[in-house]
C-alpha cells in the first residue's frame, strides 16, 4: 500500500491513529454510507476503489470522485453536525482500516499536536481535493453540449 493519507503523519502520529484501526472488507457493490446519514466512522483504503456520489432525484447517484489505495474515505465525522455530505459505494472488493469516530475525536481533544496533525491532513488531503474533484465533475456534467453556438465575439466556435 502506498503511504497516501497516512504518509502525511509523523511516525508517532501515524502509530497513534492506527492504534484505533481495525481491518474491514467490503464486497463490490456494497453501499458504505448514504448522503446525510450520521457520520460515525471513517476509513483509509488499503485495496480497492470506492465511488463517492451525490444524489440527483432525476438521475440517481452521480459519481463525483473515485478513491483508491491509501486514500481517506470520510471526513464528515470530524466536523459537526457529523453527517455525510456524499454517499459511497465499493466499486470493487475493498479492504480498509476502519476507525470509530468517537475515540479518535477524544484523542484529538487529549493531544493537541495529534489533533492538529489529523485536522490539517483531513482538511488538505480530503476536503480541498474532494471539493476540487466535485467542481470538475459538476463542470463535466453541466457543460453545454452545443459546440456550434456563437462565442462571446459572435463567431461560431
Amino acid at each position: 500500500m502506498s503511504d497516501g493519507f497516512l504518509g502525511a503523519f509523523s511516525d508517532a502520529h501515524r502509530e497513534r491513529l492506527l492504534s484505533f484501526a481495525r481491518t474491514v472488507s467490503f464486497p463490490a457493490g456494497t453501499r458504505v454510507f448514504d448522503e446525510d446519514d450520521p457520520a460515525q466512522r471513517f476509513w483509509v483504503l488499503r485495496h480497492g476503489h470506492v465511488d463517492l456520489d451525490c444524489h440527483d432525484p432525476a438521475r440517481g447517484a452521480l459519481v463525483v470522485e473515485t478513491l483508491g489505495e491509501g486514500e481517506l474515505l470520510g471526513w464528515s465525522w470530524l466536523f459537526e453536525p457529523y453527517r455525510w455530505h456524499l454517499g459511497a459505494t465499493a466499486q470493487d472488493a475493498v479492504t480498509a482500516y476502519e476507525f470509530d469516530a468517537d475515540p479518535v475525536r477524544a484523542a484529538i481533544e487529549q493531544d493537541a499536536r495529534f489533533g492538529l496533525a489529523l485536522t490539517r491532513s483531513v482538511a488538505s488531503v480530503a476536503i480541498g481535493r474532494r471539493l476540487r474533484a466535485c467542481r470538475i465533475r459538476l463542470l463535466d456534467l453541466y457543460r453545454p453540449t452545443d459546440t456550434g453556438r456563437a462565442s462571446a465575439g459572435g463567431e461560431p466556435r
